[in-house]
């Protein structure tokens, strides 16, 4: 038999559950870590029982399934903006300042890196993480060529798939600075950011043959 569908309220209770029990949880995994948060204290930090927990959720990879979910989420939210933006290059400036705050932000970056910290270990997780990656980037390339191709340019796929890479890198990057230098100075970061990505985005890509490594010099030779 199929179940009724929720009703508005319903189903606006539930929303608002399943938003109190993610952000105990991410409150747990940002103190305790992965492993050191058990439901039990997601439970206190919810003020809800375990059977309201494992209503919504199976087990712990599946509260962080639903953190990376939100995330991705918002990612492509962001990168469908960009494409609809009457001024794209100067969406994604203001883009890069945002992400550039986002990623310094200690929450921030401590949940996001347990989050990576257990993708390492663990390979149901890995899983997760990597198919939001994989989703993200789709939309990120198709970003990207819109605009490279605003500058006349008309790349491969492995082009832009590279640039979104190196972008992708840049600011994962940022999650391990803001943990080990807190006090990073934000707005000349910012700027530098800006001024790399709007470069990359306007220099046409070297030919393959350009872009190989630099042969070794002879031995001996000085």
């Amino acid at each position: 038999m199929t179940a009724a569908p929720c009703s508005n309220v319903e189903c606006s209770r539930s929303e608002a559950r399943r938003a109190q029990i993610l952000d105990a949880a991410r409150d747990c995994f940002r103190r305790n870590g992965f492993h050191g948060a058990s439901i039990a204290q997601i439970c206190r930090q919810a003020g809800m029982s375990a059977g309201h927990i494992y209503h919504y959720f199976e087990n712990k990879e599946a509260i962080i399934a639903a953190i990376v979910e939100q995330d991705l989420d918002r990612l492509l939210t962001m990168t469908a903006e960009l494409r609809a933006a009457p001024d794209m290059l100067a969406a994604i400036s203001a883009c890069a300042a945002d992400g550039v705050h986002d990623n310094l932000e200690p929450d921030t970056a401590a949940l996001k890196v347990e989050i990576v910290a257990e993708a390492a270990r663990n390979p149901r997780v890995a899983d997760i993480v990597r198919a939001a990656d994989r989703r993200c980037r789709e939309s990120m390339i198709e970003t990207l060529r819109a605009q490279r191709r605003a500058f006349g340019l008309d790349d491969d796929h492995a082009t832009v798939d590279a640039i979104a890479e190196l972008f992708a890198t840049m600011y994962d990057g940022l999650l391990v600075r803001a943990v080990r230098n807190p006090q990073i100075a934000r707005q000349t970061l910012i700027f530098m950011f800006q001024n790399v990505i709007m470069n990359v985005l306007a220099t046409p890509s070297p030919h393959p043959e350009g872009m190989k490594p630099p042969a070794a010099a002879p031995s001996g030779a000085g």
